[in-house]
């Protein structure tokens, strides 16, 4: 029975993300996935954490690979993130250049 609950929470997350992400406005998207990014560092966190469990191989093992998929999780998402902010700067004008 707790798989039905469990399978009714992620259920209800899905309808409840989609209908948040979609209702953000352009002007705070880069800000909030700033902020995300720095949430998925507690991913890091808890993957490195993981790895010390009783079952040597099989933590090691899904331990490194979680540390991993974290570590590009958030350096991808700082990446996106500082391209997104290269948006709104404004252009260098090049005086006495000729071209």
């Amino acid at each position: 029975m707790e798989s039905v609950y469990l399978t009714f929470v992620f259920i209800l997350a899905i309808f409840l993300g989609f209908e948040l992400i979609s209702k953000v406005p352009s002007t705070l998207h880069t800000p909030l996935m700033s902020g995300s990014n720095a949430i998925s560092g507690i991913t890091l966190i808890g993957a490195i954490a993981s790895l010390q469990s009783d079952n040597l191989l099989l933590s090691t093992v899904l331990g490194t690979l979680a540390v991993a998929f974290a570590t590009i999780n958030v350096v991808g998402g700082y990446m996106v993130t500082n391209r997104m902010l290269e948006m709104f700067k404004k252009k260098k004008e090049n005086k006495g250049v000729s071209q």
